[in-house]
């Protein structure tokens, strides 16, 4: 039978060799001000995200850089993706196009005074009831229009209609309004107004056509701090209320402490492999990232539940066995079912990340990480955890009982 508890201490440095790495990267990021470690998406950072691609390919990211620095855009930050897009990040740029300028054809005239036709008259003599003529309508130029008088209506005889009779003269055609400037060359949903449509202009006369355009996000800094506390909330309420869970379930603490190591060690791991590929690669922390973390925590603390249970049953079934050779006997019985059930889920995630598509790549990538190391810390890190502090605890008590009998020897 292999003896996974007497092993322990391999894994304890396995795990020390996988997450140490992680913890420098995930320390370094405030260090170095945001250029080495974790790389947060404007999600959590606030700002501008636009992902394009240019005609020319030979464009690198330096001459992009360049272009918004010359548009008082210093503190951008771009990075050139395989698929040659670029994706830019730069603070908060408004998106909203500027309001549309009244043209002089369309600026409101005021109304012609009202017609004495428009009232009831008991007269229907033609100096009480003239009728308006269409030759009294706004001018195109925005002048207001002269009343109407009764000598401007064409007709001789009486109109007691209220409906004004239309002029036998042809009226003037209003002025054509200027045509909206075209947009710029490239893909037509590109930006064409607002500091971002300068900027886009700016980057097609230095770089050439802007060829397509993949992605343009803004977030004000106060909902990416909203959103950032939000996810420290939820890690550390659904960390807390899985050890009270434990504890109240199996009536053992140190099996809801454990378990709460387990979860830690995958949530290092997770995050500090976000770390050094950010680093290496630009992959980023998105909003989405929070919800693959607290996916991983409950796979991870369901195998360590798994385990727990088969050495809780086994605990009364071999009453009087040391704990070690429990537990070791409990991960053997639950190893299989573990792994297979892993495997599954493995398999699945590898499907989406290989044919997922871009939108749910970095998602995926997290949930892949972090259910192998739920497993393997559910197996190897938690079980063997709870035979070393119950071994402390023996030791401990059988030193606080034999300086008792001592005690009580010499008196």
């Amino acid at each position: 039978m292999s003896d996974i508890v007497g092993k322990r201490r391999w894994f304890f440095l396995f795990s020390a060799l996988i997450t140490i790495p992680g913890l420098i990267f995930i320390i370094l990021t405030p260090v170095s001000d945001g250029r080495v470690g974790l790389q947060f998406s404007i999600d959590y950072t606030g700002g501008t995200e636009w992902v394009i691609r240019f005609e020319d390919p030979d464009v690198t990211s330096e001459q992009v850089v360049a272009v918004f620095a010359a548009n008082e855009l210093p503190d951008t930050h771009v990075v050139q993706q395989p698929d040659g897009f670029f994706r830019i990040r730069t603070e908060p740029i408004d998106l909203q196009l500027p309001e549309p300028t009244p043209s002089p054809s369309a600026s409101p005239s005021p109304s012609p005074s009202p017609s004495p036709s428009l009232s009831p008259s008991p007269s229907p003599s033609p100096s009480a009831s003239p009728s308006t003529s269409a030759g009294v309508s706004p001018a195109p130029s925005g002048s207001p229009a002269p009343s109407p008088s009764p000598a401007a209506s064409p007709s001789p005889s009486p109109s007691p209609s209220p409906s004004p009779s239309p002029s036998p003269g042809p009226s003037p055609s209003p002025s054509p309004s200027p045509s909206p400037s075209p947009p710029p060359a490239g893909n037509t949903n590109l930006p064409t107004g607002g500091p971002l449509g300068e900027i886009t202009t700016a980057l097609q006369d230095e770089l050439g056509p802007i060829a397509e355009q993949a992605e343009l996000t803004t977030i004000g800094p106060v909902v990416s701090s909203d959103l950032l506390e939000q996810a420290i909330k939820l890690i550390l309420v659904g960390s807390l209320g899985i050890l009270v869970w434990i504890t109240v379930r199996f009536h053992d603490f140190k099996m809801g402490v454990t378990a709460l190591v387990a979860l830690v060690h995958d949530v290092v791991v997770v995050v500090g492999a976000f770390a050094i590929l950010g680093t290496f690669t630009g992959l980023q922390i998105d909003a989405l990232f929070v919800t693959a973390m607290l996916t991983v925590i409950g796979f991870s603390v369901h195998d360590t539940i798994v385990v727990y249970d088969r050495v809780r049953e086994n605990r009364s079934r071999y009453a009087g066995e040391p704990l070690d050779r429990i537990v070791n006997h409990s991960i053997l019985q639950t190893l299989g079912r573990s792994i297979n059930t892993s495997f599954s889920v493995v398999l699945t995630l590898l499907a989406l990340l290989l044919f997922g598509g871009d939108s749910i790549r970095d998602f995926v990538l997290a949930l892949l990480i972090g259910i192998v190391s739920g497993t393997y810390s559910s197996i190897f890190n938690a079980s063997p955890l709870l035979v070393v502090w119950q071994n402390w605890e023996d030791r401990r008590r059988g030193r606080q009982t034999g300086a008792t009998a001592q005690r009580r020897a010499t008196t």
